[in-house]
C-alpha cells in the first residue's frame, strides 16, 4: 500500500516541538515509501481558530523544508460531509442527542466518583421514553450528539507500541456533534480520514483512547478500521523526565527559529529523538532512508534543549556560505563567515563578531602597565600593506623576537583590545578582516592613546 498520510494541526496557536516531531514523522514516513503528505487544518473551533495560526502553521513547516501535497484543506469546507455522516450514524441508531447542561454533567461526574465509579457518561439520555425525548425536543433547546460505543475492546497493532487495546466500556460516549451543529475533532478527522484516503495515521500517545474511540466510528461508518494503520510516538518529556507542557510557549517553533535554531538540526533531533538511531547531523536524504517506527522506543523520550543546542552547533559549524548569505549582516563576506562560523551557537550570533571585524568597539581597560606598553609596541610594529591570514603569525613573531612575550602574555592582550573579548574567532582569521587602520586605533586605544 501506498502511504497516504496527514498533519492536521488546529491553527489555535503556534505549532511546538511536539506538532513538529508529528509533522517530521509524517513527512519522512511518506518520503520513505513513495508515498503522499497532506496538509490538513482542523478548524471547526471557530472561536479558537485564528488566520494568523494558519499562516503560522505554514510558514513553519517551509521553515522545516516539508512540503505537502496541493493546498492545505480545511475542516471549515466540509461541514456538509459530517453532516451527512451524522445522518447516517443517526439512522443506524448510534448517534443519540442528549440535552444535559455543563453544570449536570459535572455533577454527575462528581457523583459517580464519590461511589468509586469511573466518571463516564452514564447513557441517562439512552433512556428517555419516547414521551420525554419527544418533550425535550419541543422544548426548543437544541441537543448535542453522542456516539454509542460499542462494547468490548478495540484492538490493533501499533506501528511504534505494538498491541494496543481500548475498553470502550471504560470510555465516554464521545460527544461527536455540539448543540450548534459543529463536529468535533474526533468525528470530523475520521470522516476526513476516510474521505482522503488516509492510510497511516501518525501522532503521539496521547491519542491512544481516540484511537480506540475512532476506531469504532470507522466501523460505524461501514468502513474497515483495520485498513487504516496507527503509529503512536511516545511523548516527550524534558530533559529531567519533567511534563513539556509548562514549558511549551518556549518550545515553539516560532521562539526557536527567533533564538537562532537551524531547521537542518531540529529536523534531525526530532527525526531520530527517542530511537536507537544516532543523534548527529543529517541531510534530508540521509534521515528518510534511515526511518523506521522498528527503530523508536516505546519509552517517553528526553526533549533536551542542551543537546539540541550542541547538535545546531555541528550544523551551523557545517553550513556553507551560500546557505547562509541572506542570514548575514550585509557586507559579510566568504572569508568573514568561514572565520566566525566555528564559535557560533546560534547565527544571530555572528552580527557581533561582524561588529568586530567592520564596526567601532571599544576595548575593555587594559590594568597592567606592562600590557598597555607591549600593546604600544605591537601597534607600531603592525605590518604596512594588505593584509592575509599570515600576516597575524609573522607580526606575532616578530613581538616575541622584539618583547620576550609567547603564550597568553603574548596572544591575551592582543585579543582583549582587538576583538574586545576573551575568546573567539581566530585572530589571524580576523586581523585581515579588520585592515591595518582599525586594528592600530583599537591597539592605541588601549595602549593609552598612544599615536
Amino acid at each position: 500500500m501506498t502511504p497516504r498520510v496527514r498533519f492536521a494541526p488546529s491553527p489555535t496557536g503556534y505549532l511546538h516541538v511536539g506538532n513538529a516531531r508529528a509533522a517530521v514523522a509524517n513527512a519522512l514516513f511518506a518520503a520513505r515509501h513513495g508515498g503522499t503528505f497532506l496538509l490538513r487544518l482542523d478548524d471547526t473551533d471557530t472561536e479558537r481558530c485564528r488566520p494568523e495560526y494558519e499562516t503560522a502553521i505554514a510558514e513553519d513547516l517551509r521553515w522545516l523544508g516539508i512540503a505537502w501535497e496541493g493546498e492545505p484543506l480545511h475542516q471549515r469546507d466540509r461541514l456538509d460531509r459530517y453532516a451527512e455522516a451524522a445522518e447516517r450514524l443517526k439512522k443506524a441508531g448510534r448517534l443519540y442527542p442528549c440535552w444535559e447542561t455543563e453544570d449536570e454533567l459535572k455533577f454527575k461526574r462528581e457523583q459517580r466518583l464519590k461511589r468509586g465509579l469511573a466518571p463516564i457518561y452514564d447513557r441517562a439520555a439512552l433512556a428517555l421514553s419516547p414521551e420525554q425525548r419527544e418533550k425535550a425536543l419541543a422544548s426548543g433547546r437544541p441537543p448535542h450528539w453522542r456516539f454509542r460505543l460499542s462494547e468490548g475492546q478495540a484492538v490493533w497493532n501499533d506501528l511504534v507500541l505494538g498491541h494496543r487495546a481500548v475498553k470502550l466500556g471504560a470510555v465516554s460516549d464521545p460527544v461527536l456533534v455540539r448543540a450548534d451543529g459543529t463536529p468535533l475533532y474526533t468525528f470530523a478527522s475520521v470522516v476526513d480520514d476516510l474521505e482522503m484516503g488516509i492510510t497511516h495515521v501518525i501522532r503521539g500517545e496521547d491519542h491512544i483512547t481516540n484511537t480506540g474511540v475512532q476506531r469504532d466510528i470507522i466501523a460505524a461508518l461501514g468502513a474497515k478500521p483495520d485498513a487504516m494503520a496507527f503509529a503512536h510516538l511516545p511523548l516527550l518529556v524534558g530533559a529531567e523526565g519533567e511534563p513539556l507542557s509548562k514549558r511549551i510557549g518556549s518550545l515553539s517553533l516560532r521562539a526557536m527559529r527567533g533564538d537562532g535554531i537551524e531547521p537542518a538540526a531540529l529536523v534531525a533531533y526530532l527525526a531520530r529523538l527517542g530511537s536507537s538511531a544516532d543523534i548527529a547531523p543529517a541531510p534530508w536524504d540521509e534521515l528518510v532512508a534511515g526511518f523506521d517506527f522498528r527503530a523508536f522506543s516505546r519509552s517517553a523520550a528526553r526533549f533536551d534543549p542542551a543537546q539540541l543546542l550542541s547538535l545546531n552547533c555541528k550544523v551551523l559549524h557545517a553550513l556553507p556560505f551560500e546557505a547562509v548569505r541572506e542570514r548575514l549582516p550585509e557586507g559579510a563576506t566568504e572569508a568573514f563567515w568561514h572565520a566566525v562560523r566555528g564559535n557560533l551557537d546560534m547565527l544571530s550570533e555572528a552580527r557581533h563578531w561582524w561588529d568586530v571585524v567592520s564596526g567601532n568597539i571599544i576595548p575593555p581597560p587594559i590594568d597592567e602597565a606592562g600590557d598597555r606598553a607591549f600593546l604600544a609596541d605591537a601597534a607600531a610594529a603592525l605590518p604596512a600593506g594588505a593584509y592575509d591570514t599570515t600576516t597575524f603569525r609573522s607580526w606575532t613573531a616578530a613581538l616575541t623576537e622584539a618583547t620576550g612575550r609567547k603564550g597568553r602574555a603574548l596572544f591575551h592582550p592582543l585579543r582583549l583590545a582587538l576583538t574586545g573579548e576573551e575568546k573567539g574567532p581566530e585572530l589571524k582569521d580576523l586581523l585581515p578582516l579588520m585592515g591595518r587602520d582599525r586594528a592600530y586605533s583599537r591597539l592605541a586605544l588601549a595602549a593609552g592613546g598612544v599615536s
